[in-house]
């Protein structure tokens, strides 16, 4: 597919940010499936559906100074501000930092994790949709196996994207998951599931803002309505689909595990873990993520 650049809109930073930060992660996120995302020096592509739907678009992002960040729209010129705005939400730039460093300093715990990864933060699935899609392949088997089937649906439904000189695939709009009658390697349950969600993505079910602007419980509440969503997928969606950066994901045991072991608590129960958490508002959902990193090493997080 053929896109047009559009005229590059700019971010403004607040808060502590390295891109380069960000692209190593997403070079080692399953997920994603872009070993290449941090192949260039100061520059990230990426290739989405956008939120208006699923029209399949791109972004070349640089930061050539700490407090900017620059974004070259590639697609629709009508969505370029669209682009830009999905953009900064990928990257949790819509996301004021500058009190972060504070929960480093009420946790020593939380500091170290900064000190290790200065100037990352969460990178988000590009929309809830995909995020929720993930949320379905990726149960009950392992992560690179859903990477895998993940990969091969973006190669064979996907668009095409120009994103700045390189080709890069964007996953599938909803309606086209949404229309599909099976995929070889997804198991029938599991492939009414995925469809169902692309069709509530369709329907408007899965839109960042508004899933954002609800209560926390409510929001995850409507979540585990969807086909095949429970608890940890639907806070999955909530803080890496629609970005909210303030929720302690209760559900997510490996995240268990790495508190147990950093804090020195291995019997905490979940009620304790989420006491510790209290000290990490309002960015439970960035030190959450910290840890998950800090836990994979390599950043192949669910």
């Amino acid at each position: 597919m053929t896109a047009t650049a559009a005229p590059t809109g700019r971010i403004t930073v607040c808060g502590p940010f390295d891109l380069a930060a960000s692209a190593r992660f997403l070079a080692g996120f399953t997920p994603a499936g872009r070993p290449d995302a941090a192949g260039e020096s100061g520059v990230l592509r990426l290739a989405f559906p956008a939120d208006d739907g699923g029209t399949p678009v791109g972004a070349v992002i640089r930061q050539r100074a700490p407090g900017t960040v620059e974004v070259e729209a590639c697609g629709p010129p009508a969505l370029a501000e669209a682009v830009t705005a999905q953009v900064r939400r990928i990257l949790s730039l819509d996301v004021d930092g500058t009190g972060f460093a504070g929960a480093g300093e009420r946790d020593p715990v939380v500091g170290t994790l900064q000190r290790e990864r200065p100037g990352l933060r969460p990178v988000l699935f590009p929309s809830p949709y995909e995020a929720a899609c993930w949320a379905v392949l990726s149960q009950r088997v392992r992560r690179s196996q859903a990477a895998r089937i993940k990969q091969r649906l973006a190669e064979e439904y996907g668009k095409r994207v120009n994103v700045g000189g390189v080709a890069l695939t964007a996953f599938p709009e909803p309606e086209m998951v949404a229309g599909l009658c099976d995929f070889p390697g997804i198991p029938e349950t599991k492939f009414e599931r995925l469809c169902l969600v692309a069709k509530a993505a369709a329907d408007g079910e899965l839109d960042a803002v508004a899933l954002r602007a609800l209560p926390v419980e409510e929001a995850l509440e409507r979540l585990r309505l969807l086909p095949g969503i429970g608890p940890f997928s639907a806070e999955l969606i909530l803080i890496r689909g629609a970005g909210h950066p303030d929720v302690f994901p209760a559900s997510e045991g490996r995240l268990a595990e790495e508190m147990r072991k950093r804090y020195g608590r291995p019997n905490a129960g979940a009620a304790e873990l989420a006491a510790i958490a209290e000290a990490w508002r309002p960015y439970r959902s960035w030190v959450s993520f910290f840890l998950r990193t800090a836990q994979e090493r390599g950043g192949d997080m669910a």
